[in-house]
């Protein structure tokens, strides 16, 4: 059964691989919500900018390029400009051993560098350069890099999200991580090609079982017609999906979240 694609919105990027088109949703946006929250900065929560060195797997460097690129996109929204070169340094260091370092080159860290202090700035900047090394990655028919930091990014900013919920009971937050149902399976479909390498079988194995967990929580979608603006040829999404999440579910899927993330950082 095909699921359905999310209409582009600020909050995701439409990836289009082979033809066929996935929304991920961007681990910067999750880490602005949990910020407007009133979240207070938690470095605990954070993979340790040290452990790159534990990475000697393509597989590995990868999916972790993703994981700090979330956790450089936390510590920027917080303005900890300390814990941002850190985590820039170790962003820098695998996107050179991966090949992508075309992003991350001398030009960005200057420029992150000047705009120290300039919190949009800095996630504009990040942003940039992972739009950047997702092009570079399509462009060299490097497909199963670009999808393992998808997937590092995504759940790494869904570990801050339940920890955040965890603390606060924030129901935007709550609502955010029950609406990653679409997000799962697109992750599924963007990976699967790479079942055969034991490394890629795992996960989505994982993943798989984070979609049983996602498929018992209720959605309804309700369609509301666009609204088509002809002089600025753009078309605005208004349909909704409410989504009604219980305790138990949430903590099924935090609990999931939480043993897929010490199993990629470790």
């Amino acid at each position: 059964v095909e699921a359905p694609i999310e209409a582009e919105n600020p909050d995701s990027k439409l990836i289009k691989i082979d033809g066929k088109v996935f929304s991920i949703p961007s681990p910067l946006q999750t880490a602005i919500l949990i910020k407007n929250s009133g979240t207070n900065y938690n470095k605990d929560i954070l993979n340790e900018p040290s452990k790159i060195t534990n990475y000697s797997t393509n597989f590995k460097k990868a999916i972790n390029l993703g994981v700090y690129g979330a956790d450089l996109g936390y510590v920027t929204m917080y303005s900890q400009t300390q814990d941002a070169i850190s985590f820039l340094t170790a962003v820098k260091s695998i996107a050179d051993d991966l090949g992508v370092s075309s992003a991350f080159d001398l030009e960005f860290v200057e420029r992150f560098d000047k705009n120290i202090g300039d919190q949009d700035s800095l996630l504009a900047l990040v942003s940039d350069a992972y739009k950047s090394s997702d092009r570079y990655l399509k462009e060299n028919d490097q497909n199963d890099v670009g999808g393992l930091i998808l997937a590092g990014g995504w759940i790494e900013s869904i570990y801050f999200a339940s920890n955040a919920v965890e603390m606060t009971g924030n129901i935007d937050i709550k609502q955010r991580i029950a609406e990653q149902k679409t997000t799962v399976y697109n992750l599924m479909q963007l990976l699967m090609p790479y079942y055969s390498n034991p490394e890629f079988a795992l996960l989505i194995d994982e993943l798989n079982e984070l979609n049983d967990l996602y498929e018992q929580v209720e959605s309804t979608y309700t369609f509301i017609k666009p609204t088509v603006d002809i002089d600025n040829k753009t078309t605005t999404i208004n349909s909704t999906t409410t989504v009604d999440i219980s305790d138990d579910q949430l903590k099924a899927i935090s609990d999931k979240i939480l043993k897929m993330r010490l199993d990629i950082i470790s």
